[in-house]
């Protein structure tokens, strides 16, 4: 692939993809200096892999895998520094017309409880809940964590029940 042709296609995914990036990339972090860097080593890692791309997954397939194998990886070598510094969570609401500022706080309180839950979780349930929470169909989920699609129900399953109990405020067993 030319690398005009190369450069205009990543374009035209990140575009289209960009916010899955963004999504795991606050999942995997705590402040969002973090949720920054590591947005841009995904894409650097995107870049770099675009080559190897083969059209046998949708982009947004590749696209998420992508994202998530590099937020696996750069939460377990980071984790050392990570392990002193506490959540800073920004959650961006986008005020709709007529909604009030009651509405908007507890949203935001909801939002950052999920993350701060799914922070929780071990990181192939986050990744998990993050591809459920992007809609993805089971056979999605299934060919962007490398597993089967029944093997998916059961896992999710158990992320659910995870991140609920979490959610209430009860303890969650690694």
């Amino acid at each position: 692939m030319l690398d005009e042709d190369q450069k205009s296609l990543f374009m035209n995914w990140l575009d289209e993809h960009g916010s899955s990036v963004m999504k795991v990339a606050r999942a995997y972090t705590l402040t969002s200096e973090e949720c920054q860097d590591l947005a841009q080593e995904i894409l650097l890692q995107a870049w770099q892999s675009l080559s190897k791309f083969e059209g046998k997954a949708s982009a947004a397939t590749w696209f998420y895998r992508v994202a998530l194998h590099t937020a696996m990886n750069w939460h377990r070598k980071d984790k050392p520094r990570r392990a002193s510094q506490q959540p800073s969570l920004e959650v961006q609401t986008l005020a709709s017309d007529g909604a009030d500022s009651a509405e908007l706080v507890q949203h935001r309180e909801t939002v950052e409880q999920l993350y701060e839950a799914i922070h929780q979780l071990r990181k192939t349930d986050a990744a998990l809940v993050l591809l459920y929470l992007d809609e993805l169909s089971y056979r999605e989920m299934a060919e962007v964590l490398g597993i089967s699609e029944s093997n998916v129900g059961v896992k999710l399953n158990r992320a659910k029940k995870a991140l609920s109990a979490l959610m209430n405020g009860e303890p969650h067993e690694s």
